[in-house]
């Protein structure tokens, strides 16, 4: 019997089947169909739900929450805050009517991380009715004391010396001496020596 000659695929085929393949890998890769999916599988007790449609909805809540309109996610929220209650109050009751203390203990456990995650819930819900506002203050660059001022380099001084130094000199070449000799100072008579006084030539005061 000859064996079957096998077809070889146009170029055509070849990039339908590429593209239906990327397209396939792009679908189950995206957030909405897994998240379908999940439901899916843990919505069974409401009976068999079409995936298509579960898709669907959820394409709307997404486009809907980029649009900005957050109404369904702070609904979800509320009634997940009050399921996580429900939770707390159903592991307390059951840990105050066990009979050994690691039951109560198990018990208790599971029911305070419920309504930590009840917390958190609500503060999600805050978080979203009064988002925080970041401001951005432009800093003031204020000297506190004497300001510095850096003047700007003068090109012009190249060449000829720099402006300051020229301060310093009493005409163009000839600089101030700063240890020149002042002429003297005459004594002040007013301030003269007092003449010695010969003690013994006067005579004692009588008391």
């Amino acid at each position: 019997m000859a064996a079957k000659k096998k077809l070889k695929k146009t170029p055509k085929q070849v990039a339908d089947q590429t593209d239906k393949s990327y397209r396939f890998a792009r679908t189950v890769l995206g957030p909405t169909v897994n998240a379908a999916a999940t439901v899916h599988e843990y919505g069974k007790s409401f009976g068999d739900l079409n995936l298509e449609s579960l898709i669907d909805a959820l394409s709307e809540q997404t486009e809907a929450v980029l649009k900005g309109d957050l109404g369904r996610a702070e609904t979800m929220l509320v009634a997940q805050a009050h399921t996580l209650d429900a939770i707390f109050n159903n592991l307390a009751q059951q840990a105050i009517r066990s009979e050994y203390i690691s039951q109560l203990d198990a018990f208790l456990k599971v029911a305070l991380r419920a309504q930590a995650q009840s917390r958190a819930t609500w503060e999600a819900v805050a978080a979203i009715k009064n988002p925080t506002v970041f401001g951005y203050v432009k800093q003031a660059n204020i000297a506190h004391g004497p300001q510095q001022v850096n003047n700007a380099y003068d090109s012009s001084s190249e060449g000829n010396g720099n402006k300051q130094s020229k301060v310093m000199e009493k005409k163009d070449g000839e600089w101030v001496d700063t240890g020149a000799s002042s002429p003297a100072v005459s004594d002040d008579s007013a301030m003269a020596a007092m003449e010695k006084i010969d003690r013994t030539n006067h005579k004692r005061r009588k008391s």
